[in-house]
């Protein structure tokens, strides 16, 4: 099978094409000819070395995990109705890693149906960032009315939740970067604010006219996140959920005036995942969920996709295909 593999860890040309025996599905697995792998931020930290505790792998792997495709085999002990299914869901064994290849293995409690005439691209831009749109809105709910921040506001999730916030009745705003992304921004119902700008704070202040945010969505971090935390009004709600600037939102100076939750301590997540992944595949196939895909990749291009990433020369999600 066509894999790609990180020998060591390091920039983006570290990530090499390479051929692996195709894995035979053992009892209790199965085995999807994959056709679009999920791009993560989250890949390309791992990737350079900097990745969280709970991702820890050591060269050489396969990075990523979330795959779409056909289950073409199972194991013993699989039900047969698997066959032929077209599924999005988690390669390996729970861990992190198997995803960024042709053929991936999987638990089939990892995996998921799509709905008959969603598009597989479509199904893998909602399975991860899509159901975690809506933990965070679950945990941090948001009212008809009220001013809400998503930073980044294009991004994979960010422009998910912006339109889940849309959907909810409440005034979006967009961090972004550039007129592109501005533009989508607006084509989803949310106002965009440049987060490049030396006083973007000050343009959000303008932007609520004067009154400040009810709710952050940071996937930021560092000085963006700490920044638009300063902005809630007393008794709103941060959501910290990334740090795409390599470190934490500081957000000391206002917990004791705003509620602030952060992934980790977001209820049932990981346990009421398949809920959730299961109603936004449903959502997207009705089409009252519409993920931005902004560029796609053959497998062997993997590299230059981290670069763009790093880059943040992308809007949307970003999908590997094979």
């Amino acid at each position: 099978m066509r894999a790609i593999m990180v020998q060591r860890f390091g920039p983006p040309d570290v990530l090499e094409p390479v051929e692996l025996p195709t894995a035979v599905p053992a009892p209790g697995e199965l085995r999807i000819a994959v056709e679009v792998v999920s791009l993560t931020w989250m890949d390309t930290l791992i990737r350079s070395g900097h990745g969280p505790a709970a991702f820890a792998v050591e060269p050489p792997y396969v990075p990523g995990s979330s795959v779409g495709g056909t289950v073409e085999a199972i194991g013993a002990g699989v039900d047969g109705r698997w066959l032929g299914t077209r599924v999005v869901g988690r390669a390996g064994s729970g861990g992190y890693g198997g995803g960024y290849a042709d053929t991936a293995i999987a638990d089939p409690e990892a995996v998921h149906p799509v709905p008959p005439g969603l598009d597989l691209r479509h199904a893998m831009a909602v399975m991860d960032d899509g159901s975690t749109a809506l933990a965070l809105l679950e945990a941090t709910p948001v009212r008809p009315g009220e001013r809400v921040l998503v930073a980044p506001g294009v991004g994979g999730l960010g422009n998910l939740l912006v339109q889940l916030v849309v959907r909810a009745g409440a005034t979006a705003i967009a961090a972004v970067r550039g007129a592109e992304k501005a533009g989508t921004a607006r084509s989803m119902g949310a106002v965009p604010v440049d987060y490049g700008s030396p006083d973007w704070p000050g343009d959000v202040r303008t932007l609520t006219g004067g009154r400040g945010l009810d709710v952050v969505f940071d996937g930021i971090g560092g000085a963006v996140g700490a920044a638009a935390a300063s902005l809630l009004v007393d008794g709103g709600r941060f959501s910290g959920y990334g740090m795409s600037s390599g470190a934490e939102a500081a957000v000391g100076e206002v917990a004791g005036r705003v509620r602030v939750a952060t992934m980790a301590q977001l209820p049932g997540f990981w346990a009421d995942g398949p809920r959730r992944v299961r109603k936004v595949l449903d959502e997207t196939a009705a089409g009252r969920l519409v993920p931005v895909i902004g560029r796609t990749y053959p497998l062997g291009a993997a590299a230059e996709a981290h670069a763009d990433i790093e880059g943040r020369r992308f809007i949307g999600k970003s999908l590997l295909l094979t």
